[in-house]
């Protein structure tokens, strides 16, 4: 997991959301969400952080769940 001193960039969001999924069986969005929680960051704000890999697997969740 990362260490809460190091630099947010999208390569750590990246590995701090697949460790969160991983370790917490959630769904991509859901462990955004919460990452967004814990570091105090507005999900609006998250977008720049959130790299294309992990935006299709929020998309193929959101599919899954009928959101779009």
């Amino acid at each position: 997991m990362i260490d809460d001193d190091t630099f947010l960039n999208k390569p750590n969001f990246t590995k701090m959301v697949e460790h969160k999924v991983l370790e917490t069986k959630q769904s991509y969005m859901d462990a955004v969400v919460d990452l967004c929680t814990r570091l105090d960051i507005d999900p609006i704000d998250v977008k720049k952080f959130v790299s294309p890999a992990i935006q299709a697997k929020i998309a193929a969740d959101a599919m899954t769940l009928n959101l779009i």
